[in-house]
């Protein structure tokens, strides 16, 4: 099997010449998926799209299901033994977002560019990219655009195809545009969570604590960060957001504050869940204000350890191909093959910055090695060279 897999590794630099030739291709497939609109719920457009690319290909069952999420499938010879190779189709920006995109030399650019329409514009050129690299699969290669993926979407489209899929999953590959080098194979605890803090129209502003709503956003904000946090296992609470206040003649009623807590133990994270919970539950007894704690999302830690072969064969890939591996903790579609058993890989395809920003942007040059890396990905599970 060793043979077998030092023989796709002698293919990488074949895959990537090739590849960059279709370039043109990938790109076209990039401007189009990135100037669609995706916020999350609202992804429909984007899987009338992906759709279409499907059924240009020929692959089978093009469909969407329940959650909203853009299947096709590229059939192998062995029907029982099928790969998921999927993409969020979500991005951060809504529709009132101008979504054209430039395209210079260098990189491309627009709101979205990298997370994640170079990902869908990846599965997007799959079948083509394939098919000019004379790659019969013996695998089914299922082929998805997931919604419902970043936010308050939860991974919902992952999680209800892999909660009701009819056909065996074998394994996964989760693509992300950036960043080249990205290497997931293992998921953190996180929790999400938002905090919404409002002064009621019949407010008593004489009560002792009653500051308005930065002033006891910022008094829960101090007794978060007073909360001890343990050197092992590796723990943090990140503030990622807040909102509050309108003008300087208004006194602010209302306020948000969003957090994330990540933790290497699942328990922790739902510990120090409860004491942030009782927090706002103080501070809203303390000044009469409605102070409202929801969670957004949340993640077990978990994933295939360092010596499985996916995992030791998606570094030799990289390495072959003269990428820089960079090893991190995955909160996105990984956590659902996770908690389902199934070993997967996140990766990224190219460099970017701005990421999340309206002006985000990509890096061309890269991209041919990046889905060089996917496709030898795809072939060394194919082969059976990642099996346990």
């Amino acid at each position: 099997m060793k043979q077998g897999f030092e023989a796709i590794l002698d293919e990488l630099p074949a895959f990537e010449k090739r590849i960059d030739e279709l370039t043109e291709i990938l790109l076209t497939n990039l401007v189009m998926v990135a100037e669609i609109p995706s916020p999350t719920f609202h992804e429909r457009r984007r899987v009338d799209f992906l759709l279409e690319r499907f059924n240009e290909y020929q692959l089978q069952n093009c469909s969407t299901d329940e959650a909203g999420n853009a299947l096709g499938i590229l059939p192998g010879e062995d029907p029982e033994r099928n790969i998921l190779i999927v993409a969020h189709m979500d991005t951060a920006f809504s529709e009132l977002v101008d979504h054209n995109v430039v395209i210079q030399p260098d990189f491309v650019g627009g709101p979205g560019v990298g997370d994640n329409s170079l990902g869908v514009a990846a599965v997007a050129t799959l079948p083509l990219i394939l098919e000019k690299l004379d790659i019969k699969l013996n695998s089914n290669l299922v082929l998805m655009g997931s919604s419902r993926s970043i936010g308050r979407g939860d991974i919902e489209g992952i999680r209800f195809f892999l909660n009701n899929k009819d056909i065996p999953v074998s394994s996964g590959i989760c693509v992300e545009g950036v960043k080249l080098g990205r290497l997931s194979y293992g998921s953190i605890g996180m929790l999400r969570g938002e905090i919404q803090y409002r002064v009621p129209e019949e407010y008593d502003w004489t009560r002792f604590g009653a500051g308005g709503a930065i002033v006891n956003i910022n008094e829960i904000i101090n007794r978060m960060l007073e909360i001890p946090l343990p050197r092992r296992p590796r723990t943090t609470i990140v503030l990622s957001s807040i909102e509050a206040g309108a003008s300087f003649s208004m006194t602010p009623t209302q306020a948000s504050l969003r957090f994330e807590i990540r933790s290497e133990s699942g328990d922790l994270v739902q510990d120090l869940a409860n004491k942030i919970g009782d927090i706002a539950a103080e501070v809203s007894s303390q000044t009469g204000a409605e102070v409202e704690f929801n969670v957004l999302s949340r993640r077990q830690p978990g994933g295939i350890k360092f010596s499985h072969p996916l995992a030791d064969h998606a570094r030799e890939i990289l390495k072959r191909l003269d990428i820089n591996t960079r090893i991190t903790p995955s909160t996105s579609e990984l956590s659902a093959f996770i908690d389902k058993g199934i070993p997967a890989v996140t990766i990224g395809l190219t460099d970017g910055e701005n990421i999340n920003e309206e002006d985000e942007r990509v890096e061309i040059e890269p991209i041919s090695r990046g889905v060089a890396q996917l496709v030898g990905l795809i072939v060394a599970l194919d082969r059976g060279c990642c099996d346990e």
